[in-house]
């Protein structure tokens, strides 16, 4: 045999390739008619079915867009938060004694950790060839578990949830309330005593209320006598005990609130113009005094 017949480098970029092979997916005799190219026929069947799906989103965002809840308000402490549906679960689950408080790390850290770490492992702590999953014992437990335990409590969230105060708690203000909202007078010393007092948190930045946690207060009907007993002694969900200031301020802030918000009853002039008016009406009374 002489030297290099009959050999081929097909290393060698040098030496041209015979053909390209067709995509023909690999012949395994075990699994007759189950195996097809990944590209282009799977690949192909999966981005049809995206696209499906995909529309079929864009559609459901139409015909039923988000609804809209009213501006944010960082003061309200009696907002009732919801998480999005796919963290009801441990939203629920951080409700639980020994899963929130002083065991907060285990709701949020441990819990979740051992068990979507369990889920993780599944592939290795059953690998055997079969594809059932009643023969794959341990990785079909450990799926159902999960799956049972997040639609439990999945289902105790929306069962426990305050549906109807949080429609209220997010309903918006029309716009003649807002107007009203708008007035407020936040320089005012009404306002400072009102946020000093905690009154922010359950009747909102602006007078507006805060749902279920208190109702708006610029465009109250009380009085400012009846404010003043209703600051002091509460009323209805209102404890008493609430104002701990002195009577000159219990004095402002009734004045305030029963205005709307606004320290002179609404006048459009400001508190400057109207502490100007009563220096000058002071000034004409004692010229009257002298004379």
């Amino acid at each position: 045999m002489q030297r290099g017949k009959g050999m081929k480098f097909v290393g060698d970029s040098r030496v041209p390739a015979e053909g390209r092979k067709p995509n023909i997916p690999k012949d395994y005799s075990e699994y007759p008619g189950k195996t097809e190219a990944f590209f282009p026929n799977f690949l192909l069947k999966e981005w049809m079915v995206g696209a499906v799906f995909l529309v079929g989103y864009l559609c459901l965002t139409v015909a039923h867009p988000s609804p809209l809840e009213r501006m944010a308000d960082p003061t309200d402490s009696g907002y009732i938060p919801l998480p999005d549906w796919y963290f009801l679960f441990l939203y629920q689950l951080l409700k639980y004694e020994y899963a929130s408080g002083d065991f907060n790390v285990i709701g949020t850290v441990v819990i979740p950790g051992l068990a979507f770490g369990a889920l993780l492992l599944a592939p290795w702590l059953d690998n055997g060839p079969e594809r059932r999953a009643s023969r794959r014992p341990i990785a079909s437990a450990l799926m159902f578990i999960g799956v049972l335990a997040t639609v439990y409590l999945t289902w105790e969230s929306v069962e426990n949830h305050d549906w109807e105060a949080a429609a209220e708690q997010g309903q918006m203000l029309d716009e003649e309330e807002a107007e009203l909202a708008d007035q407020v007078d936040t320089e005012a010393d009404g306002y400072q005593i009102y946020s000093d007092q905690g009154c922010i948190a359950c009747h909102g930045d602006q007078l507006q209320g805060a749902g279920s946690a208190g109702p708006p207060l610029f465009d109250t009907q009380y009085d400012v006598e009846t404010i003043k007993e209703i600051a002091v002694d509460g009323i209805g969900e209102m404890p008493p005990g609430q104002y701990d200031g002195s009577e000159e301020d219990l004095e402002t802030l009734a004045q305030y609130i029963a205005n709307g918000g606004s320290p002179d009853g609404g006048d459009e002039t400001g508190g400057d113009d109207a502490e100007g008016e009563e220096t000058a009406e002071d000034g004409e009374a004692e010229e009257e005094t002298e004379e």
